[in-house]
């Protein structure tokens, strides 16, 4: 098993905690970036800046029981069909059956969007999704040692 970070747009403490808990678990913590970044880490993989590069790095790279984390909805979809786990930054855990409804509903404000509509960006960042993010990848990795 290992931790798969989809750095480009990873926050700084969600990068932080993943480091940790792999120091932690004795996981290695694979980090994907487009070569725009300066990010550190033991297994860095750095990727040309072309659209979906880091997203296709990363599905090569994820098997069974990894743990990938993403807010990349599209990417999550395509790791749940590896049969690896998937977490996004704000701790929110993609599953079989809410993958569906999250590519539909990201279908729908596209089109709002591309007809002229505006939707609400993402809200700040807070230590609760800091909290929430660390719970959420503790489970994971602690449902994976009962397997």
């Amino acid at each position: 098993m290992k931790i798969i970070v989809d750095a480009d747009a990873c926050p700084k403490m969600v990068l932080q905690i993943c480091l940790e808990k792999g120091q932690k678990y004795n996981l290695p913590v694979w980090t994907v970036a487009s070569f725009n970044h300066n990010i550190e880490s033991e297994h860095h993989v750095i990727v040309d800046n072309a659209s979906q590069e880091a997203d296709m790095k990363i599905l090569n790279l994820a098997q069974k029981n990894d743990i990938v984390v993403t807010q990349d909805w599209g990417l999550a979809a395509m790791v749940l069909g590896k049969q690896a786990k998937c977490l996004s930054p704000d701790g929110r855990e993609f599953q079989p059956d809410n993958i569906d409804f999250l590519l539909e509903e990201r279908e729908l404000k596209a089109k709002y969007r591309r007809s002229g509509g505006r939707t609400k960006g993402p809200k700040k960042r807070t230590g609760d999704n800091d909290r929430r993010f660390e719970a959420g990848l503790e489970r994971i990795i602690k449902g994976f040692d009962r397997c």
